[in-house]
């Protein structure tokens, strides 16, 4: 198995496992852990998967991680395309594993931890606030934009070494506690598309693009930015 394949797997398997761990907390135990246990989800997995698996791909786990690595020079087109076709995967699976799962066991899919914006998309649902498109992708976009810059900022050489998982999973943690109640919080396009797939609510995926477009501006503003980081360092 060649370098490029490794990568592609480990990938695919962090991917499953955050979708699994966290969209699956929010499916299955949302009612009981609230908005604070789906955030500890998501960004214990990243940690996981960051100790578990990055020593072999990075643990991005994530296309919009990984543009904003190919933005800031740290990976080929080749490469990033590679990660996006292994993540999207493994997300699906993911998806598909969960679904399997909830109809096996009397679970209503309802929203099935799908993103989207607005009172529309949420009902009734309490805790969630009525953002509208623009205050949706503005919530993405510059939630993305800080979640790469501590990427870029604690895996560079001079970052927080080995810390940098912990430091990734906390900030993701940090980014959905402030976002479920607005966009049920993705910065992640592979995570977006997986959930709308299966969701029963009917805008989930009329409203999926902006939640590929906007972490991947974040994103791309990100490794733009810490460019410039790194050309005063040398």
């Amino acid at each position: 198995m060649n370098t490029l394949t490794k990568k592609m797997l480990a990938e695919c398997i962090g991917t499953f496992t955050l979708v699994l761990g966290g969209c699956g907390t929010a499916i299955f135990a949302g009612g009981s852990v609230g908005f604070l246990g789906v955030a500890l989800a998501f960004g214990l997995t990243v940690v996981a998967m960051a100790y578990g698996i990055g020593h072999i791909s990075g643990a991005h786990l994530n296309p919009a991680v990984s543009f904003g690595c190919y933005v800031n020079g740290r990976m080929s087109g080749k490469e990033f395309g590679s990660y996006v076709g292994a993540q999207v995967l493994g997300a699906i699976v993911a998806g598909g594993v969960l679904a399997l799962i909830a109809n096996n066991s009397g679970v209503d899919f309802g929203t099935f931890a799908a993103n989207g914006y607005g009172k529309e998309f949420y009902g009734t649902a309490g805790g969630y606030l009525d953002a509208n498109a623009l205050g949706a992708f503005v919530t993405e976009a510059v939630l993305t934009f800080l979640f790469l810059m501590v990427i870029l900022g604690a895996t560079d050489k001079k970052g927080a070494g080995i810390n940098a998982g912990l430091a990734i999973g906390l900030t993701l943690t940090l980014i959905h506690l402030v976002s479920i109640p607005l966009t049920n919080t993705s910065v992640n396009p592979a995570r977006s598309i997986s959930q709308a797939i299966f969701s029963d609510n009917p805008l989930a995926l009329p409203q999926l693009w902006l939640f590929i477009v906007a972490p991947l501006v974040g994103a791309g503003l990100a490794g733009l930015c810490y460019k410039t980081f790194q050309k005063d360092d040398k």
